[in-house]
């Protein structure tokens, strides 16, 4: 009776962790540092200023224009895995006398298997000014330059072939910290 029941349990629990397993894995996750979150970036011209975190301004634009490309679009958070890993790196700058907002972004996409695919790198300017909606101004220059991030990754064709492949395995989120990065971040530009 104790084994049918031992046995029992272990079935349930292999069940259970099929489905959990299932249920958190995607096509593609998307990983901006905690970093963005939380630090705040400062845009200045004289005595106009404007501070922004960059994650919260980055996060629903890429996930919006990713989803387009590919269905399963999802941020990167505890042991959630998929077969693309994109891990993006924003930053953005200010030229006042221009009136220019700079955005640029880095993509660095991995594999299932938590090998570096290919960086790509946009950057792209908007129109603005830090005293009148600076908000739109850098959502449009961030939006512009995921754009052309987006239509480096359609044009690249290793990466379009490990995307059509089904079986190039899994990376588990938490595992993200131990990948390949080809450059390293300083608190600087």
């Amino acid at each position: 009776m104790r084994k049918i029941f031992i046995n029992l349990i272990m079935m349930l629990a292999f069940f259970v962790s099929a489905n959990a397993k299932a249920e958190n894995t995607s096509n593609v996750l998307l990983y901006i540092q905690p970093f963005e979150y939380n630090n705040e970036v400062r845009l200045q011209y004289f005595w106009q200023e404007y501070w922004y975190a960059q994650g919260p301004m980055v996060e629903p634009i890429a996930k919006e224009k990713l989803a387009k490309l590919y269905s399963d679009v999802s941020m990167c958070e505890g042991n959630q895995t998929g077969k693309l890993l994109i891990w993006l790196q924003p930053r953005m700058f200010y030229n006042g006398q221009a009136k220019l907002f700079y955005g640029k972004i880095t993509a660095n996409v991995y594999t299932g298997l938590g090998k570096l695919v290919n960086t790509y790198t946009a950057e792209a300017k908007q129109f603005g000014s830090l005293d009148i909606a600076p908000d739109y101004s850098i959502k449009k220059a961030y939006a512009k330059a995921m754009d052309k991030v987006i239509s480096k990754m359609q044009a690249d064709s290793p990466l379009q072939g490990i995307v059509s492949n089904a079986n190039t395995g899994d990376t588990p989120c938490s595992m993200v910290t131990l990948l390949p990065q080809p450059k390293i971040r300083a608190m600087g530009f």
